[in-house]
């Protein structure tokens, strides 16, 4: 399977978190939903790696790897106790395209960061995200 597949796959799953998210943080406070949520994950996520037989890689970690899946792990929890808040507070139609400005900021800090080129794609494909953020938010 291809990575196209997969990302299809991420954002069909990403759009249930935030419908199934909504329906379940009613009443309740979204910073527990995310806790339980995430105790769900790893146990999830380990599962996975122990039935792949992977933890043994572990050993072969560079500090620099170590730092930077630290840093990632961090910034997805803000992003979920961010994200979580906001379906408890607003409507899920609305929430989710502004949660989607991550994939503009994604296509810039590539360009800065890892020095992937700019193409035609990306950048028009960047702006009409940001166009229909706007659009989704502000038009009603």
């Amino acid at each position: 399977m291809n990575w196209v597949i997969y990302a299809i796959l991420s954002a069909f799953f990403a759009s249930l978190v935030a419908i199934f998210g909504k329906i379940g943080i009613q009443g309740i406070s979204s910073n527990l939903a995310v806790a339980i949520r995430t105790v769900i994950i790893v146990f999830f996520a380990w599962a996975i790696v122990l039935s792949e037989g992977v933890v043994g890689q572990l050993k072969i970690w560079s500090p620099k790897t170590w730092v930077f899946i630290i840093l990632s792990a961090i910034a997805t929890g803000f992003s979920w106790l961010f994200y979580y808040r906001a379906l408890q507070l607003g409507q899920a139609s609305r929430v989710a395209p502004i949660d989607k400005l991550s994939v503009a900021l994604t296509i810039i800090l590539a360009f800065i960061f890892l020095s992937e080129k700019p193409t035609f794609g990306n950048v028009i494909g960047g702006a009409l995200v940001v166009a229909g953020v706007l659009v989704t938010v502000f038009l009603k």
